[in-house]
């Protein structure tokens, strides 16, 4: 083969190989003017600032307009310490300080919004919006620090899209994010059944809303872009011009206005829920505190451990900046987290929670099913209940249950031997409500204040549809009926040496029909006559304080108790079907956060028109 065909050939399969490419392998990014406005945002700035530069996006094409004024932080210094560091990464930034601006008029707290605040954010955004137009930026990004983008692939994500505007769905520790799936006619929230499906990401992909705010990405390439604003008076002229009844009449807030210019031009605006792009903060009312924000910063971060696995490292030179909580009991004796030395990962994951949210827990060594047998029960005097089987897969115990049972059993005997009054006993596949340990300490105040109590859960699922009287004199305690899951519970010495009395290891049962038992609340009577005395003081937090990490099916979920080696024993066919591990509960999630703030849940609203 001479040297003229060869060549021939290669240069084909040269061609072959560049048509098979995307065709944006060869095209330059999008330009994108990330236009940014801090106040007050020390607190957050080292993670924000982390996440916005590990962006997998050439810096080259990225500009930065950021102003700083009205705070009586460190911010301006953090941001200076960064242009100084990072700056000329970027293709090219604009920026403006005003230290000596610490407030705004008539503004009674940093978190109030005053007109003179709103008036002052509109012009300032007008400002980014007409810089991006100066530049012939692609997109314009409007990014509030209140934003932690932790996927590194956002902006790609986002750009791809095409959208004329669009927003990247973002979670909080509650049910607000930064769109609305509806706007009543005067402009305010309006709640919407497709807004969870969105949120909770039962549905995927970009849906037409009637609101975006806080993270918007804006195609100025799109014609009629030209005509968005944030200006009310802008809003109406257009209006006018174009002969559009009715003339908008709302408040002067700019992201409304924003969303109606964008309707009054037929720009659909989109939100995003692809990818897990990334957290949110709540705006503060005027009556908060920076605590309230450090605080919803540990609940975010607990979320990232949950959902992440961790909390995104800092920049480096934003590492001795990072801060955690100090470490508590919750003014308990010891918190113990039991684990099976075959799930370090589960360790690992519940000790980054730990450091999170501030609990000094200490790792007790769980009893491991597979490393028992009928042979080693026998020798440690177990015997099991004459007649028991699970309910729902109609089976005796498994050895994971089993092992299960032994685990709690040995902290009751510990707290005995160690004169322990009072212990939280957690298991390792669970996830913290926001404001645990205020919310912990709280309930246990309320119980200790109340009567005397033997056992508290923290988690649990409830089962009957039963009454479950409030307990007297106590806000957020209930006494409990029949429950599944041991996910956490706080149990008293008066209580273990009650579980202890009862000598479960003589007729052993699951330790979560076995608790019910004792309080009394068990509907199966034929086990429950096994166990004469049972005078166990039971509550339950309400609304509950931890979940399952995993419900069954859902993927990641694994049961070491439930997927174990089955003893062999004699069974009956008494006993209702219920799964242990399932999402089915009596009532709805939501409808448990009443009275207390903190444990609301709610789809808040802009920093106006915020619904508690």
């Amino acid at each position: 083969m001479n040297k003229q065909v060869i060549f021939g050939l290669l240069l084909a399969c040269i061609l072959v190989c560049i048509s098979g490419q995307d065709e944006e392998d060869y095209q330059e990014s999008p330009t994108v003017l990330i236009a940014l406005l801090v106040r007050n945002k020390a607190h957050i700035l080292p993670m924000f600032l982390s996440y916005l530069e590990r962006q997998d996006y050439s810096k080259e094409r990225i500009a930065i307009w950021l102003r700083c004024d009205h705070s009586n932080d460190d911010s301006i210094d953090l941001l200076r310490q960064w242009l100084d560091n990072s700056g000329d990464l970027y293709h090219s930034v604009s920026y403006e300080f005003k230290p000596e601006e610490q407030s705004f008029v008539n503004e009674t707290s940093p978190y109030e919004w005053p007109a003179s605040r709103f008036k002052h954010l509109i012009a300032l955004k007008e400002e980014a919006f007409q810089y991006g137009r100066d530049i012939w930026a692609d997109y314009v990004f409007f990014l509030d620090a209140d934003v932690l983008l932790t996927s590194k692939d956002s902006l790609k994500v986002l750009t791809r899209l095409q959208l004329p505007i669009v927003a990247p769905m973002l979670i909080s520790e509650s049910l607000y994010s930064n769109f609305w799936c509806g706007m009543t006619e005067d402009y305010y929230y309006r709640r919407t059944d497709e807004y969870k499906e969105i949120y909770h990401a039962k549905k995927q992909g970009s849906f037409p809303v009637p609101m975006v705010h806080t993270a918007v990405l804006v195609n100025m390439n799109h014609r009629a872009v030209r005509n968005l604003t944030f200006d009310r008076n802008k809003l109406v002229e257009m209006q006018k011009s174009r002969q559009q009844e009715p003339l908008y009449d709302g408040p002067a807030d700019d992201i409304i206005v924003f969303a109606i210019s964008a309707n009054s031009s037929g720009i659909p605006l989109h939100i995003c829920n692809d990818i897990t792009f990334g957290y949110i903060l709540q705006p503060l009312e005027p009556g908060d505190t920076l605590d309230h924000d450090v605080q919803q910063l540990v609940n975010l971060k607990s979320i990232m451990v949950n959902e992440l696995g961790a909390v995104p490292p800092l920049l480096d030179p934003y590492k001795h900046l990072e801060k955690k909580p100090e470490k508590s009991k919750l003014s308990l004796d010891r918190i113990f987290m039991i684990n099976l030395k075959r799930r370090p990962e589960r360790r690992e994951k519940m000790e980054r929670l730990f450091d999170e949210i501030g609990l000094e827990a200490e790792h007790f060594p769980a009893v491991d099913g597979k490393e028992l047998s009928t042979e080693r029960l026998l020798e440690m005097g177990v015997r099991f209940l004459p007649g028991y089987e699970d309910p729902y897969h109609h089976r005796a115990m498994t050895m994971g249950e089993i092992g299960c049972f032994l685990s709690h059993y040995s902290i009751w005997v510990m707290m005995v031997r160690k004169q322990l009054k009072e212990v939280l006993i957690l298991e390792d596949d669970i996830r913290f409500e926001p404001y645990f340990r205020q919310n912990a300490v709280r309930i246990l105040n309320q119980a200790r204040n109340a009567a005397q109590y033997d056992l508290i859960y923290f988690g649990r699922k409830r089962l009957k549809d039963e009454s479950e009287p409030a307990v007297e004199n106590a806000d957020n305690l209930v006494h409990a009926g029949y429950s599944y899951w041991t996910l956490g519970y706080v149990i008293s010495l008066q209580g273990a040496l009650k579980l202890l009395a009862a000598k479960p290891l003589d007729k052993l049962i699951p330790v979560d029909e076995f608790l019910p038992l004792m309080f009394d609340r068990h509907p199966n009577k034929t086990w429950t006559e096994a166990f004469p005395k049972r005078n166990l003081v039971a509550f339950s937090a309400s609304p509950l304080l931890l979940y399952p990490i995993y419900y069954t099916g859902e993927s990641g979920y694994i049961s070491d108790t439930e997927d174990s080696q089955q003893i062999s024993v004699e069974t009956s066919e008494e006993g209702e079907a219920r799964l242990k591990s399932d999402r089915e509960q009596v009532f709805d999630h939501e409808q448990e956060f009443k009275l207390n703030p903190e444990l609301k849940l709610g789809e808040s609203l802009s920093k106006s028109h915020q619904e508690l």
